[in-house]
């Protein structure tokens, strides 16, 4: 039997998931934090990620130590720290701001399908990833990143295009992502040793 399966996430050890959905064949590493977080099919995240807030397409690659959806503190009020919203944990006849709480999970992080999430990357909450894009390791996103986009640095600039806009386009189209599991296999040496306008040729 596959390691990975359909039917339930392979979530390695030391998991916090809270209020997250997986589709299939998805794999969560050792040490990950998810939070209010829909996993695509087939999307992983590698080892002591922090996710929250996060809608992350199919097929997605993020690597170990990511940071999706990193939380804020209010820098427009008279302090920064906890006590103003977590305020039940420091006194008894105080409640939580539960409107804090409820915006902060509102402002979603979106990973498009067939993504690249390098080590130690941050995504702040709002931020679009597009499809096919990559953000190079380490790099803090604020703003969007367009399909098939190379992104890096701090803050995040566009290194260069992943394909041109035309085989960009034609790869969206035909969205394989969409397609069964037994067609991927079928597909799977094309996969393999075509580069991408020769799949398109054969595929699109």
């Amino acid at each position: 039997m596959t390691r990975l399966q359909a039917a339930a996430p392979f979530i390695h050890p030391d998991c916090q998931i809270t209020g997250s959905r997986f589709g299939a064949y998805v794999e969560i590493g050792a040490g990950s934090r998810i939070a209010n977080t829909e996993f695509g099919d087939y999307s992983y995240c590698d080892r002591t990620c922090d996710i929250a807030n996060a809608r992350i397409g199919k097929f997605a690659n993020i690597a170990s130590f990511t940071r999706i959806g990193a939380s804020d503190h209010p820098i427009e009020k008279a302090s920064l720290h906890h006590f103003l919203y977590r305020s039940a944990s420091y006194w008894d006849n105080a409640v939580d701001d539960a409107e804090w709480f409820t915006r902060r999970a509102g402002r979603l992080a979106h990973i498009g399908h067939d993504t690249w999430i390098g080590h130690g990357a941050m995504i702040k909450p709002e931020v679009i990833i597009g499809h096919g894009a990559v953000v190079a390791s380490g790099a803090i996103v604020t703003k969007d990143v367009a399909p098939y986009t190379i992104v890096g640095g701090n803050t995040a600039n566009v290194i260069r295009r992943r394909y041109p806009e035309s085989v960009a386009e034609q790869m969206m189209a035909l969205a394989w992502w969409d397609w069964s599991h037994e067609a991927l296999r079928a597909a799977l040496p094309d996969f393999r040793s075509l580069q991408a306008e020769a799949f398109l040729e054969k595929y699109a």
